[in-house]
């Protein structure tokens, strides 16, 4: 029993963490599932891979309609938890689309089991009679949702795959405007609906609101590095499977920025502060579809 859980713990990681958008949660719903694991008769089980995803997705339920609570009384935007990824998360396009700050954010916009039969069945390849065990409906009830749910997704996840390659040549030019506090150099790079979200959890200072529109955020991020008058440098990383910087005031790690791209310029700037959701950006978390 023991050596199934630890053969799928990476994947039943991925699962939860697609589900909850936070680490800290997803660990939580781990050791659950590890203590409901071994309580199982191994007689009972015909596939373990598939017996393991369903207690990880029923945990995860539970977990989700709790933080929803949470989430509410949160101090500004709430964004997932960035996790530091391994550059082979990164190659699976697949799997890095899946786990990006922009699709995450789109997926907390679903309803929590609409959200499960999401990721089981478009990420996780999950057959429809599988994820109606895990999430208690009926197969034809979860082919609906299933059918509800990608609508939604995709009438707001992004509208086009953007390469690793693309994306680190725009946060490239993005730091050097950053870095010298460049105006101009910040506007020539912001599609002019783009959209800054800052979490700073009531911890560290962070906008209370989306800003939105490439004037307001590039005053915004200008304005707000001379107000502070500190000295503002980014070093590239791989977050979520993406290119992403981490961001240093004054040489000490401040937060994590990750970026939508389309059509060649930012669309989506993700900024986490709060400290409690910088714990997973120090050592590479593992990841997987399988």
């Amino acid at each position: 029993m023991i050596e199934a859980f630890v053969a799928h713990r990476n994947l039943l990681f991925t699962v939860a963490y697609e589900m909850l958008g936070s680490a800290a949660d997803a660990e939580d719903v781990l050791q659950e599932t590890w203590l409901r694991w071994a309580e199982v008769d191994p007689a009972d089980v015909r596939d373990e891979r598939a017996y393991l995803v369903r207690i990880t997705t029923r945990l995860s339920l539970n977990r989700l309609r709790t933080m929803k609570r949470r989430k509410e009384a949160y101090v500004g935007p709430w964004l997932p938890e960035p996790l530091l990824t391994a550059p082979d998360v990164a190659e699976d396009v697949e799997l890095a689309e899946s786990v990006s700050m922009a699709l995450m954010l789109v997926l907390e916009t679903l309803a929590p089991t609409e959200r499960a039969v999401f990721v089981l069945r478009e990420v996780f390849d999950v057959g429809y009679d599988e994820i109606a065990e895990a999430v208690g409906k009926t197969p034809a009830a979860v082919r609906q949702i299933a059918h509800r749910a990608r609508r939604h997704v995709d009438a707001r996840r992004p509208r086009e795959v953007v390469s690793a390659r693309e994306t680190r040549a725009v946060l490239e030019s993005f730091q050097r405007a950053l870095e010298g506090q460049d105006l101009q150099g910040l506007l020539d790079l912001l599609a002019p609906d783009v959209v800054l979200m800052s979490d700073g959890g009531g911890v560290k200072q962070a906008a209370l609101r989306p800003v939105t529109g490439a004037a307001k955020v590039g005053r915004f991020i200008v304005g707000g590095i001379a107000r502070a008058e500190v000295d503002l440098t980014g070093a590239p990383m791989t977050v979520n499977g993406n290119p992403a910087l981490a961001l240093h005031v004054d040489g000490a790690f401040d937060g994590v920025m990750a970026v939508r791209v389309e059509g060649g310029r930012i669309a989506g700037l993700y900024y986490v502060r709060n400290p409690e959701k910088l714990t997973r950006v120090v050592a590479e978390t593992p990841l997987t579809l399988r």
